[in-house]
């Protein structure tokens, strides 16, 4: 018997043939109801009728590889990439064509990444079929049995990307911008001018605000706005329960970062490697502190052309040493977006949403404080609160200004709660006026 739900948007879409959103809903159902090949012809439908919503183009893509069009539905990702559009199913389904392709370390690089977006990605069966594939070719023979594990794979095989983001696709943060186009970007355009008053191609810069507010999108792009090459190193991909193994990963992930040079090394939650010696009761744990500070200090190996970033949340745990010059010396505070950048926020995320009349400026004005994350679940509310009449009716109510603000209405700023604790750090253990700008947002005078 046919799923009740795919038999009321048959029933709709007679009523209403050429609602391509209604055709994107029939499809999704037909492909979680595992019927690929009709999922196939509604998605090729529906993007007759929208041919600029590149979900549609993902979801065909999947629906050809599991017809077994593995070429077809390469062709299509790739479009998606070429398009700018990044979702993290999206690494996933090319993980599992480059394994089909017999790619194993590409299929490793493309699962990796995938699983850096969203963790609950994670297939434990790809990740085993991927790492028999590495060790059948070959490419782990200098893995010592007993730690072929997955943490030590994705050490040696950290996922490097090519950004086809910059600069102009990240909304507001003009100082930050401003301050990493000095310190990493013109060092590289104009090498002669840095080298005539001694400072080398390299360096660090530490980004810290609250969560959510695209420090990991910044990073991303700065490796993008130079045509970089792009390191993310997750705490996953260097703690290593094995003696000693922790160290390792920490050095060959800097060893692939010289080795493809020009190379942006971005570290997110940085402060979970390096967090300061004096609360450390494990001394393997400073000992990977130590490795990390001689890695940054290039001493054995040359960083010239190493680029690194950093993220965290709490740099107030972070160990002072870190903040020496040569390492990480500039320390940035990426604000929540302002009101400018709110804006452009809703419309980025509202683009492939059905709406009317929406007012993306009144919006901005009423999530003073909000995230990029803030914004975006503000919208996931909204059509969430929109799906069930939708259904009822048979047809796609599109989102208007006042359900954003019912949303609105029901999610609190995320960054309220991180600003509480900075301030504390700000008012009260900021001798070298390093959260200045933190009491600068908050317009707190000292």
């Amino acid at each position: 018997m046919e799923n009740i739900n795919i038999k009321n948007l048959r029933d709709a879409l007679v009523q209403s043939p050429d609602n391509g959103f209604l055709r994107k809903m029939l499809a999704d159902a037909l492909l979680a109801a595992e019927q690929p090949m009709e999922a196939e012809a509604e998605y090729k439908k529906a993007l007759k009728l929208l041919p600029t919503d590149l979900d549609i183009k993902l979801r065909l893509a999947e629906a050809f590889f599991k017809n077994g069009k593995y070429s077809e539905a390469e062709v299509v990702a790739e479009e998606v990439i070429a398009a700018k559009f990044f979702p993290a199913n999206m690494y996933l389904l090319l993980a599992r064509i480059a394994l089909n392709r017999d790619d194993s370390k590409r299929a490793h690089a493309l699962c990796h990444q995938s699983i850096l977006m969203d963790n609950a990605l994670e297939d434990g069966n790809l990740k085993q079929a991927i790492h028999d594939a590495l060790l059948k070719s070959n490419l782990a023979v200098s893995i010592d049995n007993n730690l072929a594990n997955d943490d030590t794979l994705d050490a040696l095989f950290a996922d490097v990307e090519k950004p086809r983001i910059a600069f102009k696709d990240v909304g507001g943060m003009t100082g930050v911008k401003s301050e990493i186009d000095l310190k990493i970007i013109q060092p590289l355009k104009n090498p002669a001018i840095y080298a005539a008053f001694g400072k080398k191609i390299g360096g660090g810069v530490m980004l810290y605000g609250p969560p959510g507010c695209g420090k990991t999108l910044l990073a991303r792009a700065t490796a993008g706005e130079i045509k970089a090459n792009f390191i993310n190193v997750g705490i996953n991909d260097v703690l290593d329960m094995w003696l000693g193994n922790s160290e390792k990963n920490l050095h060959d992930v800097f060893q692939q970062a010289r080795a493809s040079k020009p190379c942006v090394l971005f570290f997110d939650e940085v402060d979970a490697l390096g967090a300061n010696r004096s609360d450390m009761r494990h001394t393997n744990t400073r000992f990977i502190i130590n490795q990390f500070l001689d890695e940054l200090d290039g001493v054995k190996y040359s960083n010239d052309g190493v680029l690194i970033l950093a993220a965290t949340n709490t740099p107030w745990y972070l160990d002072t040493a870190f903040r020496r010059p040569g390492r990480f010396d500039r320390i940035i505070f990426v604000a929540p977006p302002d009101v400018e950048a709110r804006a452009d926020i809703f419309k980025i995320h509202l683009n492939p949403v059905p709406t009317e009349g929406v007012d993306a400026a009144q919006l901005a004005k009423l999530t003073d404080g909000f995230s990029g994350a803030d914004i975006k679940l503000v919208i996931d509310l909204a059509v969430e609160a929109k799906l069930p009449e939708s259904l009822r009716l048979g047809r796609v109510m599109p989102v208007m200004t006042s359900d954003l603000k019912t949303a609105i209405g029901r999610h609190r700023a995320t960054t309220k709660e991180w600003f509480g604790t900075a301030k504390n750090h700000a008012l009260y253990a900021n001798e070298s006026g390093l959260y200045d700008d933190v009491l600068r947002y908050l317009k707190i005078k000292k």
